[in-house]
Formats: C-alpha cells, structure tokens, sequence
C-alpha cells in the first residue's frame, strides 16, 4: 500500500466525509473513491459502508484504521527526524502559545535558539480548542498558558509575563467613554463563550459570576480564534477582557480598550506533560527562569 493511498485512508476514516477529505488532502472526490476501491480489492473486503447519507467503518475498516495509526504516526516522525538531521538539527521543541504577544517574548525565543543551534524551535499560535488535550497528544511539547493549571499530569513551569486586564468595547458602546471598569459591569453585557476549557481555567481568565454573586453571560456560539474573537468585540456582538498586551498588537479604530480595576493580573507560564519533560523542555525552562519573567 502506498504511503499517499495510507493517508487517504486514515483521512476519511476521520472525516467520514469524501467531500471534507478530499478537501483536506487537497485532492479530488475521485482520487478519493479510487484510493479506497484500490484498498478494499487488495484486502478482499469493504472498508467502509456507504450510503447516500453516511460514510461508516466496517470491522475490517477499524481494525485496519487501529493497525495503521501508529505506524503512520511513526513513519511520520522518522522522515521528520531524518529532514532536521539532514540540516544538523538534533531535535525539535514546538511550544503553544495561548497569549497573543508571540514578538513581546522574542527575547526568550532568539536566546533559546542562539544557545542551541543544533534544536530546532517552533512557536505556535493556537486556537482556543482543547490546548491541554492538544499538549497530551503530543500535538506540541509546551504550552504558554496563563494560570492557574491545575491538571495532575502537567507540570507548570516558570512565568514568562504578567499583565493587567482591559476591556474591549466598541467606541459606540455605553462603556467606551469611561476611563476604567469594574467586574461588576459585565453582569449587564454578553462575552465570548469558551470551546469546552477547565470550568476552573476559565473563571480565572473570565469569572462566570462578579463579586456580588451576578452571572456573567456568555455568548451563544463558542469563539475557536483570536480573528472571530476581535470580530465578534468589534461588532458588537460581546465585549471581552483581554489581557493588556493585546492593545500593541490589534490596533482597530473601532475599539476601546479600558482598565479594569478589580481583577488580578494574568501571568503566562510554560506547562508541559510531566512524563514528556526531556532536555529541551528542561533547557527552556531553566534558560527562562534565568532571565525572569516579563511585566507588561
């Protein structure tokens, strides 16, 4: 079987969709179909059920998708290890970041890559789906997240930054004219509802109640990125807090940014698996921990 005809494979049996696979192979419907046809005639037996509704797995099909994940996966890995050595890179750390202000910590990134030349580092934007399962499957090494983390498999790490918190409003807004707000003032407005975070992880970034007991609304539909995020705020759809870095990198004429008075500062730590810690890891860590952390 074919590495190409492989990934097909194991494609639509995610997807379960030849539209959303082909689309994501970047590949025609019928490159698709013809793949799978080409698999089942080699088994001698149907990997999927199909109907004019559903795309489903057989048990061939399962059993194939579970024997072939993990030798994919790992292929993967070896072709990748064999590119970075090629280039005389030895490994490899990709961290996360949660934060917007991926160029106010430039200073730990040049300092980490100029003492190790020979690892390579990836710095990530993410989304807001699922970070701390994105950690556990090895989707990346580190995470930059803001505290608390309280997950008994992670291990929190050294504090990059610490921030105070601002509001966005649109300038049309009943709060844009203010000069600073209060917790107490979300209760009367809708904010930006979380992808499935940590109930504990939230509230500590947007508390779901204020001080005095009110509820604060989120909104309908969840927000999975920082774009639909600030579009959401900027139509005024919600209003969101932010940490204050924020206002050097989005600077959009149509929002206001205002203090809030009552709520403790965000700080940003670097949290990874404990079982996965290894010398990069410990190497960013510890170089982190040397030049302490940043106050914006």
């Amino acid at each position: 079987m074919e590495l190409r005809d492989i990934e097909i494979f194991l494609v639509l049996a995610e997807e379960l969709h030849f539209g959303r696979s082909a689309e994501r192979l970047r590949v025609s419907q019928a490159r698709v179909s013809q793949a799978i046809r080409k698999q089942e005639r080699r088994i001698g037996a149907p990997l999927f059920e199909r109907t004019s509704r559903t795309v489903r797995l057989t048990n061939v099909g399962r059993q194939l998708r579970d024997d072939l994940q993990p030798v994919y996966a790992g292929l993967h890995e070896s072709l990748e290890r064999a590119r970075l050595a090629a280039r005389g890179v030895t490994g490899r750390l990709r961290v996360g970041m949660m934060p917007f202000n991926v160029v106010d910590l430039h200073h730990y990134w040049r300092a980490f890559r100029s003492r190790h030349p020979q690892w390579e580092l990836e710095i990530r934007q993410l989304e807001y789906v699922d970070p701390f399962g994105q950690l556990r499957d090895n989707d990346m090494d580190v995470l930059v997240a803001w505290l608390p983390v309280e997950e008994p498999d992670l291990t929190v790490g050294p504090v990059l930054c610490t921030d105070p918190r601002v509001l966005a409003v649109t300038t049309d807004h009943e709060l844009a004219e203010r000069a600073s707000v209060r917790l107490e003032m979300f209760a009367d407005f809708q904010h930006a509802m979380a992808p499935a975070f940590p109930d504990y992880w939230e509230d500590s970034y947007l508390p779901f109640q204020t001080f005095q007991g009110r509820p604060i609304e989120r909104g309908r539909r969840p927000v999975t990125n920082a774009e639909e995020l600030i579009n959401q705020v900027g139509m005024g759809e919600i209003l969101h807090c932010f940490p204050r870095h924020v206002t050097r990198h989005w600077g959009m004429p149509n929002i206001r940014w205002l203090p809030v008075t009552d709520l403790a500062e965000l700080s940003f730590a670097l949290v990874w698996r404990t079982e996965a810690e290894n010398e990069l890891i410990g190497a960013l860590a510890g170089m982190v921990r040397e030049l302490g952390a940043r106050r914006f």
